[in-house]
Protein backbone atom coordinates (compact mmCIF):
# COMPACT_ATOMS: atom_id res chain seq x y z
CA UNK A 1 0.00 0.00 0.00
CA UNK A 2 0.88 3.56 -0.60
CA UNK A 3 2.65 5.55 2.22
CA UNK A 4 0.56 8.87 2.08
CA UNK A 5 2.25 11.94 1.70
CA UNK A 6 2.64 14.62 4.41
CA UNK A 7 4.14 17.93 3.38
CA UNK A 8 7.09 18.72 5.43
CA UNK A 9 5.80 21.19 7.75
CA UNK A 10 9.02 23.50 7.59
CA UNK A 11 8.83 23.99 3.47
CA UNK A 12 8.79 27.72 3.39
CA UNK A 13 11.56 27.70 6.24
CA UNK A 14 13.69 25.15 4.03
CA UNK A 15 15.76 28.10 2.58
CA UNK A 16 13.49 29.00 -0.30
CA UNK A 17 13.24 32.49 -1.34
CA UNK A 18 10.18 34.14 -3.36
CA UNK A 19 9.66 37.24 -5.41
CA UNK A 20 7.09 39.10 -6.62
CA UNK A 21 6.04 38.63 -10.33
CA UNK A 22 6.11 42.01 -11.95
CA UNK A 23 3.56 44.15 -10.30
CA UNK A 24 1.30 41.70 -8.92
CA UNK A 25 0.32 40.05 -6.07
CA UNK A 26 2.19 36.54 -6.77
CA UNK A 27 5.11 35.55 -5.47
CA UNK A 28 6.92 32.99 -6.88
CA UNK A 29 9.71 30.89 -5.95
CA UNK A 30 13.03 31.48 -7.06
CA UNK A 31 13.27 27.94 -8.88
CA UNK A 32 10.44 26.33 -10.10
CA UNK A 33 9.87 23.14 -11.40
CA UNK A 34 9.55 22.27 -15.12
CA UNK A 35 7.64 19.32 -16.15
CA UNK A 36 9.16 19.47 -20.28
CA UNK A 37 10.79 16.62 -19.07
CA UNK A 38 11.37 13.57 -16.90
CA UNK A 39 7.68 13.64 -15.95
CA UNK A 40 5.74 11.75 -19.01
CA UNK A 41 4.51 8.32 -19.75
CA UNK A 42 7.75 6.96 -20.10
CA UNK A 43 9.38 8.11 -17.22
CA UNK A 44 8.54 5.86 -13.93
CA UNK A 45 5.72 8.07 -12.29
CA UNK A 46 7.20 6.86 -8.64
CA UNK A 47 10.23 8.73 -9.82
CA UNK A 48 8.24 11.52 -10.62
CA UNK A 49 6.33 11.59 -7.67
CA UNK A 50 9.64 11.97 -5.14
CA UNK A 51 10.82 14.83 -7.17
CA UNK A 52 7.92 16.53 -7.08
CA UNK A 53 7.66 15.45 -3.13
CA UNK A 54 10.92 17.12 -2.57
CA UNK A 55 10.24 20.54 -4.71
CA UNK A 56 7.11 21.27 -2.76
CA UNK A 57 8.98 20.12 0.59
CA UNK A 58 11.45 22.77 -0.48
CA UNK A 59 9.68 25.68 -0.97
CA UNK A 60 8.99 24.94 -4.95
CA UNK A 61 5.36 26.04 -5.14
CA UNK A 62 5.47 26.69 -9.07
CA UNK A 63 5.30 23.50 -11.21
CA UNK A 64 5.25 24.61 -15.10
CA UNK A 65 3.59 22.65 -17.41
CA UNK A 66 2.17 22.40 -21.32
CA UNK A 67 -0.46 20.73 -23.42
CA UNK A 68 2.56 18.49 -25.12
CA UNK A 69 5.01 17.95 -22.51
CA UNK A 70 5.50 14.07 -22.14
CA UNK A 71 6.57 12.03 -24.04
CA UNK A 72 3.52 10.89 -25.06
CA UNK A 73 1.70 14.45 -25.59
CA UNK A 74 -0.65 15.20 -22.67
CA UNK A 75 0.91 12.55 -20.53
CA UNK A 76 3.25 15.01 -18.41
CA UNK A 77 -0.64 16.70 -17.05
CA UNK A 78 -1.36 13.03 -16.69
CA UNK A 79 1.30 12.47 -14.47
CA UNK A 80 0.50 16.22 -12.77
CA UNK A 81 -3.30 14.82 -12.32
CA UNK A 82 -2.50 11.02 -10.37
CA UNK A 83 -0.33 13.64 -8.16
CA UNK A 84 -2.89 15.54 -7.04
CA UNK A 85 -5.48 12.97 -6.33
CA UNK A 86 -2.55 10.88 -4.67
CA UNK A 87 -1.12 14.00 -2.69
CA UNK A 88 -1.51 17.67 -3.73
CA UNK A 89 -5.11 17.67 -3.38
CA UNK A 90 -4.86 19.28 -0.21
CA UNK A 91 -2.03 21.59 -1.05
CA UNK A 92 -3.74 23.13 -3.86
CA UNK A 93 -4.11 26.31 -2.41
CA UNK A 94 -0.50 26.69 -1.96
CA UNK A 95 0.41 25.72 -5.40
CA UNK A 96 0.67 27.75 -8.63
CA UNK A 97 0.34 25.54 -11.76
CA UNK A 98 0.40 26.65 -14.86
CA UNK A 99 0.04 25.30 -18.57
CA UNK A 100 0.24 26.29 -22.26
CA UNK A 101 -0.86 25.56 -25.80
CA UNK A 102 0.34 26.54 -29.05
CA UNK A 103 2.69 23.89 -30.41
CA UNK A 104 1.39 20.71 -32.28
CA UNK A 105 -0.68 18.69 -29.60
CA UNK A 106 -3.30 16.74 -32.33
CA UNK A 107 -3.44 16.65 -36.00
CA UNK A 108 -5.49 19.17 -37.91
CA UNK A 109 -5.43 22.74 -38.62
CA UNK A 110 -6.75 23.06 -35.29
CA UNK A 111 -4.62 21.66 -32.86
CA UNK A 112 -1.69 24.05 -33.03
CA UNK A 113 -0.73 27.61 -32.87
CA UNK A 114 -3.23 30.36 -31.57
CA UNK A 115 -6.55 30.32 -32.73
CA UNK A 116 -9.21 30.45 -30.07
CA UNK A 117 -10.94 27.22 -31.30
CA UNK A 118 -7.23 25.38 -30.26
CA UNK A 119 -6.36 27.74 -27.48
CA UNK A 120 -9.82 26.96 -25.08
CA UNK A 121 -10.25 23.71 -26.78
CA UNK A 122 -6.37 22.84 -25.62
CA UNK A 123 -7.00 24.46 -21.62
CA UNK A 124 -10.10 22.28 -21.07
CA UNK A 125 -8.55 18.95 -22.29
CA UNK A 126 -5.51 20.22 -19.63
CA UNK A 127 -7.59 20.29 -16.88
CA UNK A 128 -9.19 17.15 -17.66
CA UNK A 129 -5.71 15.78 -17.79
CA UNK A 130 -4.64 17.09 -14.66
CA UNK A 131 -7.79 16.97 -12.84
CA UNK A 132 -8.11 20.95 -11.91
CA UNK A 133 -11.26 23.35 -11.66
CA UNK A 134 -8.40 25.85 -13.33
CA UNK A 135 -5.05 26.62 -13.47
CA UNK A 136 -3.43 29.22 -11.80
CA UNK A 137 -1.93 30.62 -15.17
CA UNK A 138 -2.26 29.47 -19.00
CA UNK A 139 0.16 30.93 -21.47
CA UNK A 140 0.33 31.04 -24.94
CA UNK A 141 3.37 29.43 -25.96
CA UNK A 142 4.47 31.01 -28.94
CA UNK A 143 3.70 33.20 -31.64
CA UNK A 144 1.79 32.79 -34.22
CA UNK A 145 2.09 35.14 -37.37
CA UNK A 146 -0.83 34.53 -38.52
CA UNK A 147 -3.50 34.28 -36.94
CA UNK A 148 -4.54 38.03 -35.65
CA UNK A 149 -3.08 38.57 -32.27
CA UNK A 150 -6.15 39.77 -30.95
CA UNK A 151 -8.12 36.47 -31.44
CA UNK A 152 -4.98 35.09 -29.49
CA UNK A 153 -5.40 37.88 -26.67
CA UNK A 154 -9.38 38.07 -26.76
CA UNK A 155 -9.13 33.98 -26.03
CA UNK A 156 -6.86 34.41 -22.86
CA UNK A 157 -8.87 37.62 -21.81
CA UNK A 158 -11.45 34.77 -21.96
CA UNK A 159 -10.44 31.87 -19.89
CA UNK A 160 -9.82 34.03 -17.14
CA UNK A 161 -13.67 35.85 -17.38
CA UNK A 162 -14.92 31.78 -17.62
CA UNK A 163 -12.79 31.16 -14.55
CA UNK A 164 -10.41 28.46 -16.24
CA UNK A 165 -7.49 30.46 -15.02
CA UNK A 166 -6.01 32.59 -12.73
CA UNK A 167 -3.60 34.73 -14.76
CA UNK A 168 -2.45 34.98 -18.24
CA UNK A 169 1.22 34.56 -19.73
CA UNK A 170 3.09 35.39 -22.82
CA UNK A 171 5.95 32.86 -24.22
CA UNK A 172 8.54 33.20 -26.59
CA UNK A 173 7.12 36.48 -28.63
CA UNK A 174 8.80 39.16 -29.84
CA UNK A 175 9.17 42.24 -28.53
CA UNK A 176 6.86 43.82 -30.73
CA UNK A 177 4.26 41.67 -30.74
CA UNK A 178 4.92 41.91 -26.53
CA UNK A 179 4.27 45.45 -26.21
CA UNK A 180 1.13 44.83 -28.28
CA UNK A 181 -0.24 42.04 -26.10
CA UNK A 182 0.44 43.73 -23.08
CA UNK A 183 -1.31 47.00 -24.19
CA UNK A 184 -4.14 44.49 -24.85
CA UNK A 185 -4.80 42.62 -21.91
CA UNK A 186 -4.15 45.76 -19.74
CA UNK A 187 -6.76 47.72 -21.50
CA UNK A 188 -9.02 44.71 -20.91
CA UNK A 189 -8.39 44.57 -16.95
CA UNK A 190 -6.24 41.51 -17.46
CA UNK A 191 -3.19 42.19 -17.07
CA UNK A 192 -0.16 39.91 -18.49
CA UNK A 193 1.28 38.76 -15.71
CA UNK A 194 4.74 36.58 -16.63
CA UNK A 195 6.84 36.29 -20.13
CA UNK A 196 8.24 32.43 -20.21
CA UNK A 197 12.02 33.12 -22.42
CA UNK A 198 14.91 30.87 -22.84
CA UNK A 199 17.74 32.71 -21.16
CA UNK A 200 21.14 31.17 -20.04
CA UNK A 201 24.98 32.68 -20.30
CA UNK A 202 24.70 30.45 -23.88
CA UNK A 203 21.44 32.60 -24.99
CA UNK A 204 20.93 35.92 -23.92
CA UNK A 205 18.57 36.96 -26.73
CA UNK A 206 15.73 38.34 -24.14
CA UNK A 207 18.49 41.12 -23.14
CA UNK A 208 19.75 41.78 -26.11
CA UNK A 209 16.29 42.15 -28.05
CA UNK A 210 14.83 43.96 -24.93
CA UNK A 211 12.64 42.03 -23.98
CA UNK A 212 13.46 41.40 -19.78
CA UNK A 213 14.03 45.23 -20.11
CA UNK A 214 10.73 45.92 -21.41
CA UNK A 215 8.59 43.40 -18.82
CA UNK A 216 10.84 44.80 -15.86
CA UNK A 217 9.88 49.07 -17.13
CA UNK A 218 6.05 47.40 -17.53
CA UNK A 219 5.79 45.47 -14.29
CA UNK A 220 5.75 42.04 -16.16
CA UNK A 221 7.32 39.35 -14.69
CA UNK A 222 9.69 36.85 -16.21
CA UNK A 223 10.44 33.12 -15.96
CA UNK A 224 13.63 31.38 -17.68
CA UNK A 225 13.20 28.16 -19.45
CA UNK A 226 16.45 25.93 -20.38
CA UNK A 227 18.33 28.09 -17.77
CA UNK A 228 21.07 25.22 -17.98
CA UNK A 229 21.04 24.92 -21.63
CA UNK A 230 19.59 21.54 -21.78
CA UNK A 231 22.54 20.81 -19.67
CA UNK A 232 25.30 22.01 -20.97
CA UNK A 233 25.60 24.42 -18.30
CA UNK A 234 26.64 21.62 -15.91
CA UNK A 235 29.63 19.47 -15.34
CA UNK A 236 27.88 16.74 -18.01
CA UNK A 237 29.82 17.75 -21.36
CA UNK A 238 33.40 18.91 -19.67
CA UNK A 239 34.76 15.79 -20.46
CA UNK A 240 32.76 14.47 -23.72
CA UNK A 241 29.46 13.13 -23.98
CA UNK A 242 28.11 10.26 -22.36
CA UNK A 243 26.16 7.41 -23.55
CA UNK A 244 23.24 8.07 -21.22
CA UNK A 245 23.00 11.78 -21.73
CA UNK A 246 20.50 14.05 -23.35
CA UNK A 247 22.75 14.83 -26.35
CA UNK A 248 23.55 11.41 -26.65
CA UNK A 249 19.65 10.71 -27.56
CA UNK A 250 20.21 13.90 -30.23
CA UNK A 251 16.61 14.77 -30.26
CA UNK A 252 16.76 18.51 -28.62
CA UNK A 253 20.93 18.78 -28.28
CA UNK A 254 22.55 17.65 -31.20
CA UNK A 255 26.55 16.23 -30.71
CA UNK A 256 27.51 18.82 -33.51
CA UNK A 257 26.37 22.22 -31.19
CA UNK A 258 29.59 20.81 -28.42
CA UNK A 259 32.47 22.90 -31.05
CA UNK A 260 35.63 23.05 -29.95
CA UNK A 261 34.89 26.43 -29.10
CA UNK A 262 31.93 25.70 -26.85
CA UNK A 263 33.51 22.97 -24.56
CA UNK A 264 36.58 25.59 -24.21
CA UNK A 265 34.02 28.54 -23.04
CA UNK A 266 32.22 25.79 -20.77
CA UNK A 267 35.24 24.79 -19.23
CA UNK A 268 36.59 28.09 -18.84
CA UNK A 269 32.87 28.77 -17.06
CA UNK A 270 33.58 25.88 -14.66
CA UNK A 271 37.33 26.80 -13.63
CA UNK A 272 35.86 30.63 -12.58
CA UNK A 273 32.92 28.65 -10.78
CA UNK A 274 35.26 26.16 -9.20
CA UNK A 275 37.36 29.30 -7.65
CA UNK A 276 34.07 30.95 -6.16
CA UNK A 277 33.07 27.57 -4.71
CA UNK A 278 30.49 26.74 -6.89
CA UNK A 279 29.50 24.59 -9.25
CA UNK A 280 28.88 25.50 -12.84
CA UNK A 281 25.49 24.66 -12.36
CA UNK A 282 25.12 26.77 -9.81
CA UNK A 283 26.51 29.68 -11.21
CA UNK A 284 24.29 29.54 -14.08
CA UNK A 285 21.21 29.94 -12.53
CA UNK A 286 22.69 32.57 -10.44
CA UNK A 287 23.62 34.20 -13.26
CA UNK A 288 20.13 34.68 -14.42
CA UNK A 289 18.82 35.37 -10.83
CA UNK A 290 21.06 38.28 -10.98
CA UNK A 291 19.52 39.84 -14.33
CA UNK A 292 17.01 43.03 -13.73
CA UNK A 293 13.58 41.73 -13.97
CA UNK A 294 13.97 38.03 -13.73
CA UNK A 295 11.60 36.46 -11.30
CA UNK A 296 12.23 32.53 -11.74
CA UNK A 297 14.49 30.20 -13.68
CA UNK A 298 12.52 26.94 -14.56
CA UNK A 299 14.40 24.03 -13.53
CA UNK A 300 14.06 20.12 -14.90
CA UNK A 301 14.93 17.49 -13.28
CA UNK A 302 15.81 13.56 -13.39
CA UNK A 303 16.67 12.60 -10.07
CA UNK A 304 15.63 14.26 -6.43
CA UNK A 305 19.84 14.71 -6.19
CA UNK A 306 19.77 16.37 -9.45
CA UNK A 307 17.21 19.06 -7.88
CA UNK A 308 18.98 19.20 -4.92
CA UNK A 309 22.11 20.26 -6.44
CA UNK A 310 20.18 23.41 -8.35
CA UNK A 311 18.62 24.33 -5.31
CA UNK A 312 21.71 25.50 -4.28
CA UNK A 313 21.65 28.31 -6.16
CA UNK A 314 18.99 29.68 -3.91
CA UNK A 315 18.67 27.54 -0.26
CA UNK A 316 22.11 26.07 -0.17
CA UNK A 317 20.73 23.27 1.73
Amino acid sequence: MREAYFADKNRYNNGMEFERCGRSGVLLPKVSLGFWHNFGSVDPYERSREITHYAFDHGITHFDLANNYGPVYGSAEETMGRLMDEDFRPYRDELFISTKAGYDMWPGPYGEWGSRKYLMASLDQSLKRMKLDYVDLFYSHRYDPNTPLEETLQALVDVVRAGKALYVGISNWPLEALRFGAKYLKERDVPLLIYQGRLNMLNREPIEQGILEFCANEGVGFIAFSPLAQGLLTDRYLNGIPADSRMSKGKFLKESMLTPELLAKLREYNEKAKSEGKTLAETALGWILDQKGVTSVLVGASSVAQLEKNLRCVTRV
